[in-house]
């Protein structure tokens, strides 16, 4: 995912009505720009932070600038825009890199699926062949490099995981992807004090033979890009 032009660097003042940031900029101006993360944003919302921001060159738009990343209180940066995870690891399967997720003919996003009514975020087929891959964003920092999935209570995201339950005992191959935003994270885990309940299911799921693949990016002022995997564990 490449930025053209690359990101432009500030610091944080504050983020407040979930979708606004206010940044100061290399220049001492101030500008409010647009957060793309409806989450807590848990480790990465301090001010003081510095910050990454596109620019889209868009005067129509009310906020032109978007929030993509920030540094993070053990001194990593991490991805902000949970618009990206899915490009990204859709990116990622179509260059090679991730390994255990080649093989299909094609691959759709946002297919609907499942009892209660979700979309998958990604859909690989190869004939009858079937991959549901339900994608999750990580930059949660709990060490330097362990990092904890969800940073706030996620009923959409225990929900998520049933669905994959039941892909699963229909037949077909059911797989939780962790993208990892986060250039320090090496291991990840569930946050079982944030969310207990979205820790049991999740442990529900991997008992049911649900696969959890996940994979760290890189990330600069020119783009972010999955390279590397990323080791999952329940404890």
């Amino acid at each position: 995912m490449k930025f053209s032009p690359p990101l432009e660097q500030g610091v944080l003042i504050q983020r407040y009505k979930r979708f606004l940031a206010d940044v100061k900029r290399g220049d001492g101006s101030e500008i409010t720009i647009h957060c793309p993360n409806t989450g807590s944003m848990k480790n990465c919302n301090v001010p003081g932070s510095a910050v990454w921001f596109s620019d889209s060159a868009n005067d129509k738009r009310k906020y032109r600038h978007t929030w993509e990343a920030v540094s993070t209180p053990l001194g990593f940066v991490a991805g902000v825009n949970t618009g990206l995870p899915n490009k990204l690891v859709k990116e990622a399967i179509e260059s090679d890199v991730v390994k255990p997720l080649q093989g299909y003919d094609s691959l759709r996003m946002e297919v609907p699926y499942g009892k209660e009514k979700s979309r998958i975020d990604l859909l690989l087929e190869s004939g009858s062949k079937q991959c549901y891959v339900e994608i999750k964003n990580v930059t949660l920092e709990q060490s330097k490099t362990v990092g904890l999935f969800p940073d706030a209570v996620t009923t959409r995201g225990a929900k998520h995981l049933r669905e994959l339950i039941q892909v699963k005992k229909n037949g077909q191959r059911a797989v939780l992807f962790f993208c990892v935003q986060h250039t320090g994270i090496k291991t990840v885990k569930p946050a079982y004090e944030i969310d207990p309940v979205y820790g049991e299911t999740l442990r529900e799921a991997v008992a049911a033979g649900v696969e959890v693949i996940a994979y760290g990016a890189r990330i600069s002022a020119d783009e972010i890009k999955l390279t590397r995997k990323v080791v999952f564990k329940l404890d």
